[in-house]
Formats: structure tokens, C-alpha cells, sequence
């Protein structure tokens, strides 16, 4: 079991826990100031033992800084995406390592970390704050399985920012697309975004040997992602090959844009390096403030926004959501409708409309209290 004995300090009578750890070396803990926190800290540590969940203070004792390398190590390629490893890196470094490297995982208390979620949620978006709580639990969550805590201070953590309304999606129109296609320096590449919905880097990625012609299909297998100026080549995002099929009238384009090249050279481009897109300055900038000289309904938009233009365009020629989330390379069906709720908004009117048309007249009895009569 153990024992327990008072001694007198500087700050008046104190009392002292001794117990055996589970190795059955000696340990105590003193400073309690009452003889009933002194019995409810030795049940506990009895009860723990018994179950085989002792932690022994002395290990909790270490800086968060010691498991943080060990936590990232196990996210670094390929266990997850390049761009992904690097956002967890920036987290760390810019946001989790100034107020937590430090510390001692013992004395971390929720509240803190509560703390530290409302503070640096004014001053940063909803994504960089649960990003940095998720970097805090997951090194938190490493000690505990090296046996070193107990529990994780920064899981179930409350008050966590709201989810904003977010960046307002650009669909453009047919027309709008042609437009825009017909300015760039890359009219191919602009109606295959716009058309089939693939990201930026499953496009650039496409290979000649990636094309079916016969089917007119893309067989999405790489993507190509650029990160700190350097081009990362690596499955698409959800790690699975799909087939995507493309409008017959972009067929002779996409012919023109296989001619010349080996199997293995790249679709767009030169054959050989990957296109890139320069921000503002680049080739889709310059397309898209060209295209605005002839048509200013079109908006400010990026390569990105073609993709949920060719949501736009699917749903509204009469696809149903499973079709779209194959072609887009969704998950599931669920996050197809999640984020594109709006734009199935018109099925509901149809619903109501088939209703109508398969409901039976019903007789309604005239009067102060009119209700439906049952059909004879």
C-alpha cells in the first residue's frame, strides 16, 4: 500500500506520501496539507498500479520539445503528403514550439491550452488554430504512449473557433469559360479545368501515356505539387487512381497536345517539365485580366476556381452527385454535398415537382375549419 506522515515546514504541518512504484523502488510525494488530500493521492496511485496505468512522475518531467521530432518524423513523406508535412512543420515552428517546446508534459494543465486556443484564434484563421491544437495533441499524444502521461490536456479541448463563411466560390458559364480559354496561352489546359474538374496538379501531372483516346478518358494517377519552389510528384490527394472522362469537342485538342510526345512526356506544356502557375504574375493572371477586357462579368479567379466551375457545369447539365464525386475524386458522396450544397439547391424544386405531378386530387370540404378529405 504505502504510508503517510506529517513533517512541519516553513508554511506550517505538511504531509508526506511514501509508496512503492511498480518496479518496487521507493517514491514519495509531500506538500499535501491536508491528511485527506494525502489518502486520496495514495488510492489513486494504489488504484493505477492495480490497473496497470502508473505513470511514474519522475517521466513526466521532460520538455514537449522532446517528442516533437518524433512526431513529425512519422508524418514526413510518404507517410503523408508533402504539402501536407509542411504545414504541420510551419505549425510547429511558428505556433506550438515559442509557448510549448519547453514545457514540462506534467505541467501542462487544459485550461492552458483552452488559453492558448482563445488567444491565438484572435489573431489567426480557424484553420492555422486547429492546426496548431492538432500538432499539441498528436506530440501529446506520443508521451502517452511512451507511457510518460496520463492523459492529453490538449484533446476535447472547447471553444474552438466557428467555422466562418468562408472564400465565396466563382462558377463561371460556358460562355464565361470560352472566353477565358480564348485569352490564355493555354486554351487546352484552361477547358480541360474546366470541363472534367481535376486540380491544378492532376493536370499539370497528366501523361501522354494517361489519355485514352478511344474512351476519351484522363486516368488520374499523378499529381504534381509545388512546394517551396520545387515540384513534388506524388499520388493524387485521396491515394487513388480514377478515370475522368472529357467532352468529345476537347478531343482534337487533346490529340494536338499528345502529338509529338512519348508515352511518358507530359500532356501540357513543353513534354518534359511540369507547367507552373506564378500567382499573379503568371500565365493564368494575364488570361484572366484579358478576359475581363471583353466580358467584366467575369471575376477575380484562380486555377482552382475552374474545378468548381466544372461542379457547376455537371450539376447543372443534369448530373447526380455520386457522378460528380467520382469525377471530382471525393472521398464520398457526403463531402460532395458538403461542398457543394448550393448548387443541388434547384433538385429540391424537381422533387417537389414530381410530387406534384404523381399526387391525387383531394376534395377539400368548404368551411370555417377546412381540412383534406380522405379519397373515397
Amino acid at each position: 500500500m504505502g504510508s503517510i506522515t506529517p513533517y512541519e515546514s516553513a508554511k506550517g504541518r505538511r504531509y508526506r506520501v511514501r509508496y512503492r512504484k511498480p518496479d518496487r523502488t521507493e517514491a514519495e510525494k509531500r506538500g499535501f496539507t491536508t491528511m485527506r488530500e494525502a489518502k486520496l493521492y495514495l488510492s489513486m496511485v494504489t488504484v493505477s498500479k492495480s490497473k496497470g496505468e502508473y505513470i511514474d512522475p519522475s517521466s513526466s518531467r521532460v520538455p514537449v520539445r522532446m517528442f516533437a521530432d518524433s512526431w513529425l518524423r512519422s508524418k514526413q513523406p510518404p507517410m503523408s503528403k508533402p504539402s501536407y508535412y509542411m504545414t504541420l512543420e510551419r505549425a510547429w515552428k511558428n505556433h506550438v514550439a515559442p509557448v510549448w517546446a519547453d514545457r514540462e508534459i506534467s505541467s501542462i494543465r487544459r485550461s492552458e491550452v483552452q488559453d492558448w486556443v482563445s488567444d491565438l484564434a484572435t489573431q489567426k484563421s480557424r484553420t492555422v488554430v486547429i492546426r496548431a491544437l492538432g500538432v499539441l495533441a498528436g506530440i501529446l499524444d506520443v508521451a502517452i504512449d511512451d507511457r510518460r502521461l496520463a492523459s492529453n490536456p490538449a484533446r476535447h479541448v472547447r471553444n474552438l473557433p466557428r467555422r466562418g463563411p468562408g472564400k465565396r466560390r466563382v462558377y463561371l458559364s460556358h460562355d464565361q469559360v470560352a472566353t477565358l480559354a480564348a485569352c490564355s496561352a493555354y486554351p487546352t489546359l484552361v477547358l480541360t479545368l474546366a470541363y472534367t474538374g481535376l486540380r491544378w496538379g492532376e493536370a499539370t501531372g497528366l501523361r501522354v501515356r494517361s489519355v485514352n483516346r478511344l474512351r476519351r478518358r484522363f486516368v488520374i494517377e499523378e499529381n504534381a505539387v509545388m512546394i517551396a519552389y520545387e515540384i513534388h510528384v506524388g499520388t493524387p490527394k485521396t491515394h487513388e487512381k480514377r478515370s475522368v472522362p472529357y467532352p468529345e469537342r476537347l478531343a482534337p485538342m487533346i490529340e494536338q497536345a499528345c502529338a509529338g510526345k512519348g508515352p511518358e512526356g507530359l500532356l501540357f506544356g513543353d513534354g518534359v517539365n511540369h507547367m507552373r502557375n506564378s500567382g499573379n504574375k503568371g500565365w493564368f493572371a494575364n488570361a484572366v485580366r484579358r478576359a475581363q477586357a471583353f466580358d467584366p462579368s467575369i471575376p477575380r479567379l484562380t486555377p482552382h476556381d475552374l474545378r468548381h466551375t466544372a461542379a457547376s457545369l455537371a450539376i447543372s447539365s443534369g448530373a447526380n452527385v455520386k457522378a460528380v464525386q467520382r469525377m471530382l475524386g471525393h472521398a464520398s458522396a457526403a463531402m460532395t454535398l458538403d461542398t457543394y450544397a448550393d448548387l443541388f439547391d434547384d433538385d429540391l424544386d424537381a422533387v417537389a415537382t414530381r410530387l406534384n405531378d404523381q399526387m391525387p386530387l383531394v376534395a377539400l370540404p368548404s368551411g370555417p375549419q377546412t381540412r383534406y378529405a380522405r379519397p373515397q
